[in-house]
C-alpha cells in the first residue's frame, strides 16, 4: 500500500477501507437440536404431544402478527415477484423515509424459500409412551418475511425471519450507511453515491467513522429488532430456557476505496491493471496474496477472469477458496478493491460477531497485499530510459571507401535489415552494450562503449567465386 501512495499519491484525493456488505445469521441456540425442542415444549410450555398441529400453531400465531402488524401501521406488504430486483423496486420507498427523516419499517416481502425447520412423526410401531413423537431436522419450503427497514444507527438494513419453527433470522447491512449516519451526527459535509464516498471535509474522521462499525453496535441494533419484528415467547419461556440468539456472520465484504481527483487516470491505471492481473496474477501469486501455501490439496477455485456486468462496466476477479478479490471502477472517479469471503474458515477465523475485529485485520492485510502486487506491475519508470534510447535514431558507422550514407533513421523502419544482428556480436555482448547505453553516468562502464558507433546492421561481404560455392560442380 506504501508504494501504491507514492506512485499514485499526487493523484489521490483520498483513501478509505471499511466493510461494505455483511449478511449476518441469528440462530436459536436453546432450540437448535430436536432433544432442545422436546424440553421446550413438554417442560416449559406444558405440551405432552409435540405433533405436527402443535408446531403449526406457532407459525399460523407468528404469521397472523405480521399482518395484523402491517395493517395497524399502513405498511405495504406483498409477495416478491420473480425477475424485479428488489433494490430498484422499494427505491421510492425508502426516498419518502428519508425526506421524512423517519425510521422503522417501510415494506415488507413474502417469499416461498427453503429454510431448516423440524418433522414430527408418529413411530411405526406402538410404544409404552403415547406421546412419544419423532422429531427431526428437515429442509422444506415455506414463507419467509422481508422486512424492509431504517434504522436510526446502521441505516437502510434487511431483515429476514423464517415463519416455520425454530424462526431463523438474517440480517443484511451495508457499512456505508453506518458512516453517513455518524458522520451526519459529527456534521461533517461529504458526498455519497450509492455506497461510495466521494468527497468528504475530514478523510479522517471519514475512517474513524468506519472503523467504529463495531460487533457491540451491531449486536445491540440486531437485538433490539429482533425483539420487535422476530417471533414473540412470554417471559416465563424466557427465563427457563436460553432463547437468546447467537450472530454469525456469513458472507461479508471489506473494501479499499481510492478516489483520484480525475477521470484519466483512475481509467488507464484500470484497464492496465487488468491485463497485467490476466497475465501475471498466477495461482501462486493469488495464494501469497492470501497468505497460504499453493498445495494439490487446496479446494476450491484458484483462477482470475474479467467479467462484464454492463455494457462498459467490467469487474476483474481472482477467486481462492470460497472468496475472491474483485476490483472495478464507478462514478468516473473511484476505483475499489474489495475482498468477499462466504466462508470465514478458509481463513482460519471464526464466524461469530464477536471476532468481527479479527476478520477486519485479515481482509485489511490482504488487501494491502493486494494493492502492493498492483503497484509493484504498474511500477514500470525503470524501462523508461531503456525504451527512451532505443527510440532514438542512431548514425551507423561509416562504411567502405567510397560507400556513403547520407540519412540516418531508427533500426524499424528499414525493412532491407529487419533481422540483421547487431554488428554480428554475441546476444550477450549486445545485451551489456544496451544495458550499459541506459546508464551512462554508471562508473563501470567503459567511456570507449558508446552505442552509437556500431553499425545497426554488418557491412554485406563480397560474393564468394562459384567454383568454391559449388565445389562438386568444379571437380566434375
Amino acid at each position: 500500500m506504501e508504494l501504491f501512495a507514492r506512485l499514485f499519491g499526487d493523484l489521490l484525493l483520498f483513501v478509505y477501507h471499511c466493510f461494505d456488505r455483511l449478511v449476518i445469521h441469528g440462530y436459536l441456540s436453546g432450540l437448535s437440536r430436536p432433544e432442545q425442542v422436546v424440553y421446550f415444549f413438554r417442560q416449559v410450555v406444558g405440551v405432552p404431544t409435540i405433533s405436527k398441529e402443535v408446531l403449526s400453531q406457532r407459525t399460523s400465531v407468528y404469521q397472523n402478527w405480521v399482518e395484523a402488524f402491517a395493517r395497524n401501521r399502513g405498511i405495504p406488504i406483498e409477495w416478491a415477484e420473480s425477475g424485479v430486483r428488489k433494490k430498484d423496486y422499494l427505491q421510492l420507498p425508502l426516498r419518502r423515509m428519508r425526506k421524512r427523516n423517519q425510521h422503522g419499517v417501510y415494506f415488507i416481502l413474502k417469499s416461498m424459500e427453503q429454510g431448516s425447520t423440524f418433522r414430527s412423526s408418529a413411530p411405526k410401531y406402538p410404544t409404552t409412551d403415547p406421546h412419544y413423537r419423532i422429531l427431526a431436522r428437515q429442509r422444506s419450503r415455506f414463507t419467509h418475511y422481508y422486512f424492509y427497514l431504517r434504522d436510526p444507527v446502521l441505516g437502510p438494513m434487511v431483515m429476514r425471519v423464517a415463519s416455520f419453527f425454530p424462526f431463523h433470522t438474517t440480517y443484511c447491512l451495508n457499512g456505508h450507511s453506518f458512516i453517513e449516519n455518524e458522520l451526519n451526527r459529527q456534521g461533517i459535509s461529504f458526498r455519497k453515491n450509492d455506497n461510495a464516498f466521494l468527497a468528504v471535509v475530514d478523510p479522517e474522521a471519514l475512517q474513524a467513522a468506519a472503523d467504529r462499525f463495531t460487533p457491540e453496535v451491531i449486536r445491540q441494533r440486531l437485538e433490539y429488532w429482533t425483539l420487535v419484528l422476530g417471533p414473540k415467547f412470554s417471559r416465563r419461556e424466557r427465563a427457563a430456557m436460553n432463547l437468546r440468539r447467537f450472530y454469525a456472520v456469513r458472507q461479508v465484504e471489506y473494501c479499499r476505496n481510492f478516489i483520484f481527483k480525475r477521470h484519466f487516470p483512475i481509467h488507464r491505471l484500470f484497464e492496465r491493471s487488468c491485463e497485467l492481473g490476466l497475465w501475471r496474477l498466477t495461482a501462486q501469486k493469488i495464494s501469497e496474496i492470501f497468505g497460504t501455501r499453493l498445495t494439490r490439496r487446496l479446494p476450491g477455485k484458484l483462477h482470475t477472469t474479467l467479467e462484464q456486468v454492463e455494457h462498459g462496466h467490467h469487474i476483474f476477479r481472482a477467486y481462492w477458496k470460497n472468496a475472491f478479490l474483485k476490483q472495478y471502477e464507478k462514478f468516473s472517479t473511484f476505483l475499489r478493491n474489495e475482498l468477499c469471503s462466504n466462508n470465514l474458515a478458509d481463513f482460519g477465523l471464526k464466524k461469530g460477531l464477536e471476532h468481527l475485529a479479527a476478520v477486519r485485520q485479515k481482509f485489511l492485510l490482504i488487501t494491502d497485499r493486494f494493492a502492493a502486487f498492483q503497484a509493484q506491475t504498474l511500477n514500470v519508470h525503470v524501462d523508461f530510459p531503456l525504451l527512451q534510447r532505443l527510440a532514438l535514431p542512431v548514425t551507423p558507422a561509416p562504411g567502405p571507401a567510397g560507400h556513403h550514407r547520407h540519412r540516418s533513421f531508427p533500426r524499424h523502419q528499414d525493412s532491407r535489415h529487419a533481422h540483421a544482428p547487431l554488428n554480428g556480436g554475441s546476444a550477450a555482448r549486445r545485451h551489456s552494450i544496451g544495458r550499459l547505453a541506459c546508464f551512462p553516468d554508471s562508473p563501470s562502464r567503459p567511456h570507449h562503449l558508446c552505442l552509437g558507433s556500431f553499425p545497426l546492421w554488418p557491412e554485406p561481404a563480397p560474393l564468394r567465386p562459384a567454383q568454391d560455392a559449388c565445389p562438386r560442380l568444379a571437380r566434375a
